[in-house]
């Protein structure tokens, strides 16, 4: 028997608050009859919590192991996984049909594997004390909880984008914007827009925040792009990635229609952070890690020998090229040798960082300064002296 938390008990009431606004009369049709339904999942595996003014108040369940929520199918979780062996944080599962596993370089840390709706309902419980899922499953299943805070908000995949469409025919040949559908002199309280998405919370939410005042909508899990066609739905809130889909089906977005850039982030219980033994620490190295790799993606090093008189003639001579000045400057060291049973300095090394795409470029510089024996290398990872990122949590935290 799934049990079904008082912070999930609470969602309908703040569906019907949302949905205050707009009209719920179904349009009208001689042989369909349109209605709203809201769809309410219930967590078997949720710790007990309340809700106060939509936000869980809870204690941290006690346990001693920190917890870290994966996305357990799909393109999402392989490219979880694929980001954390990059960062040596490789997840080790023992049996693949088990829902934990672990990682050795982060010890009393482990690894469930759950829907990512779960992830963040499970954080918000106190189930989980990390997690790694998109942000637009955060914005839904969150809804605003103050307890959730984004610890890293752009780890390069799952790139998406929750938007509106609407079909290119018809009535709508004309709107190609946000304003224009909501200024429509079609949608009436008898007669309102009606709008099939699968994300019930942020969809009439933006809806309201935009205005439009005369919106229905209905619940569906997949297949959007057909509502339209087979007339039971007038457009569609769904998630787009190239918008190869919804131009296929005759659909478009629309000017001021984009209601979530999405991508993969790591999310986190401040109350996990803040209250439960060795979650900071892990959440540092963690940061840490991801932060070092993703800074050195498309980044090169880049070490040459070059004739000068002194450091500072060679670095003039480099600096003054625009490709060649690297993160901060230009590493210079001399580069000894022995002649006639002296030693002396003929040469200096140089080494910089440059990116992929100014790569053959800064090559070309660095010859017609009189440059050679040029080595390229890619970079693995690159560690400042503290991540802002870091930074960014501890004063969310008022640490």
């Amino acid at each position: 028997m799934s049990v079904m938390s008082p912070s999930l008990q609470q969602r309908p009431l703040s569906y019907a608050n949302s949905l205050s606004a707009f009209s719920s009369s179904p349009r009208s049709s001689p042989s369909v009859r349109f209605v709203v339904t809201f769809t309410v999942s219930c967590c078997s595996l949720a710790s007990p919590a309340t809700s106060v003014n939509g936000n869980v108040d809870q204690k941290v369940p006690e346990r001693n192991e920190i917890r870290l929520g994966l996305p357990s199918k799909g393109r999402m979780a392989s490219d979880t996984l694929d980001l954390l062996k990059d960062c040596q944080l490789s997840v080790r599962q023992v049996n693949p049909r088990q829902y934990v596993a672990e990682i050795p370089q982060l010890p009393n840390l482990e690894v469930w594997f759950q829907r990512p709706k779960d992830v963040v309902r499970k954080l918000v419980s106190g189930d989980l004390d990390l997690g790694i899922v998109g942000l637009d499953t955060v914005s839904e299943y969150g809804q605003g909880n103050e307890d959730l805070i984004l610890v890293h908000d752009a780890l390069e995949f799952g790139d998406c984008r929750l938007s509106l469409a609407i079909p290119q025919y018809g009535i709508f040949e004309n709107i190609n914007s946000l304003r224009e559908l909501a200024q429509m002199p079609q949608w009436t309280a008898k007669k309102p827009l009606r709008v099939a998405t699968g994300f019930t919370y942020l969809a009439p939410k933006f809806m309201k925040e935009n205005g439009l005042k005369h919106v229905i909508f209905s619940t569906a899990d997949g297949a959007l792009e057909a509502a339209p066609a087979m007339g039971i739905a007038d457009a569609i809130v769904d998630l787009v990635s190239s918008g190869t889909t919804l131009r296929e089906n005759n659909l478009k977005e629309i000017e001021g229609g984009v209601i979530v850039k999405s991508q993969a982030v790591l999310v986190a219980s401040r109350k996990s952070l803040t209250l439960r033994k060795g979650v900071l620490d892990a959440t540092h190295e963690i940061l840490e890690r991801l932060e070092a790799h993703l800074r050195a993606i498309g980044q090169f090093t880049v070490t040459a020998n070059m004739r000068g008189s002194s450091a500072d003639e060679v670095a003039e001579r480099i600096l003054s090229q625009t490709s060649l000045s690297g993160l901060q400057g230009p590493t210079i060291s001399p580069v000894f040798c022995k002649r006639n049973g002296r030693v002396t300095v003929d040469y200096f090394a140089i080494v910089i960082c440059v990116p992929k795409k100014l790569l053959y470029k800064s090559v070309q510089q660095l010859r017609a300064i009189g440059g050679s024996g040029v080595l390229i290398s890619p970079l693995t990872y690159i560690f400042d002296e503290e991540t802002p990122r870091w930074r960014e949590l501890l004063s969310k935290l008022g640490l």
